[in-house]
């Protein structure tokens, strides 16, 4: 039995790639550098957003042309309306109906803390949430385990007591670093060859399966 459920944000709980990728394309031509398709952007995600952004300019990732596009793209994102990020279907369902079961839990992201503040507010606000650990800028970030570690050490419980929930190699990379289980989903932006001897759930209606790990 599983006691807490640490869950990644983006691809897993909330569908935001849209916004994120009008953003981008729109920091790309302001720097005159060619815009991305989905498909093109996708294996791009997983990182911090300096880490992101040195992947989508490809040769070109300067240091200066890295500061550059993500100062640009965190102007634009922050100002949008972000009206395409939402909640994955059954996704607040779950987290409900896990709360009521006494399963503690937690979000770790690499998104930055603020924006996973927003979006966790405005959808998930009857949601009590142990702790929302996104990056900081000071902490390193996934797959590094610091997020999931200080997670454990708030909710007050064994690695073995805890499962962490994601889309995405990164966050297999994430679990295995912090001595924990994971639980990858299949509705997000991850790549299926790379997801091997996970528990794997296939797309949204099984959400409800994941309570019968804990």
């Amino acid at each position: 039995m599983k006691r807490l459920a640490i869950f990644d944000f983006d691809g897993t709980l909330f569908d935001s790639i849209h916004d994120v990728l009008i953003c981008f394309n729109k920091a790309l031509a302001i720097h005159d550098f060619p815009p991305l398709t989905r498909e093109e952007f996708i294996p791009c995600l997983g990182g911090n957003i300096g880490e992101i952004v040195a992947l989508v300019l490809k040769d070109n990732n300067t240091p200066q042309n890295v500061e550059e596009v993500k100062r640009t793209y965190l102007d634009l994102y922050y100002s949008s309306d972000k009206e395409l990020t939402v909640p994955f279907p059954k996704a607040h369902g779950l987290l409900r109906k896990l709360q009521d079961d006494g399963v503690i839990l937690a979000i770790n992201s690499n998104r930055l803390s603020d924006s996973l503040e927003h979006f966790v507010s405005r959808f998930f606000s009857d949601i009590d949430f142990v702790m929302v650990e996104g990056h900081n800028l000071v902490d390193p970030s996934k797959p590094h385990p610091c997020g999931v570690q200080k997670i454990i050490k708030k909710a007050k419980v064994l690695p073995e007591d805890a499962v962490y929930i994601g889309d995405s190699t990164t966050d297999i990379a994430t679990a295995e670093n912090a001595g924990i289980d994971c639980i990858i989903v299949k509705w997000g932006y991850g790549n299926e060859k790379d997801w091997q001897n996970e528990y794997i759930l296939e797309s949204v209606d099984d959400m409800c399966e994941i309570p019968k790990y804990f």
